[in-house]
């Protein structure tokens, strides 16, 4: 496995980003078309309805996903931080977003403390922009 940076820390699903995801929009465009294409009628409705149902809950579910993925990194780096910051930051743990927990999971224990500070001080919220700031990438590997 390569080592793990903020140039390649995303991860693609081949089996739902590069068929389920195309399949169910390609069968929304057809579906589309031939309701189109055969005349406006209510079983072409429900057909076209059908297909943007199955899109949707597909991208609900994935997204659902992701949440409970950012819930985990949530709960994990609260715990992480209880043993890695100092006692004045520890105070702070309260403070933090998801979006800045979910962030900071790649700085490692030893930059974590003036990074956490950067971030509650400057009010930094944006994701990348904190993962740009990471200089000791630490990786995470289990990710939906």
């Amino acid at each position: 496995m390569a080592e793990q940076s903020l140039a390649n820390h995303g991860k693609f699903f081949p089996p739902f980003h590069f068929f389920v995801i195309p399949v169910m929009v390609i069968n929304f465009i057809w579906s589309i078309y031939r309701w189109t294409v055969a005349g406006f009628s209510l079983d072409g409705f429900e057909r076209v309805l059908l297909a943007a149902a199955l899109l949707v809950g597909f991208e609900s579910a994935r997204r659902m996903a992701l949440t409970v993925q950012d819930r985990v990194i949530r709960l994990e780096e609260r715990l992480r931080y209880e043993r890695a910051l100092p006692a004045d930051l520890k105070a702070r743990i309260g403070e933090f977003t998801v979006s800045q927990l979910v962030a900071l999971r790649f700085a490692s224990d030893a930059e974590l403390p003036a990074l956490a500070r950067k971030v509650l001080d400057d009010k930094i919220n944006e994701r990348k922009a904190i993962k740009q700031m990471v200089k000791n990438w630490k990786p995470d590997y289990l990710r939906a």
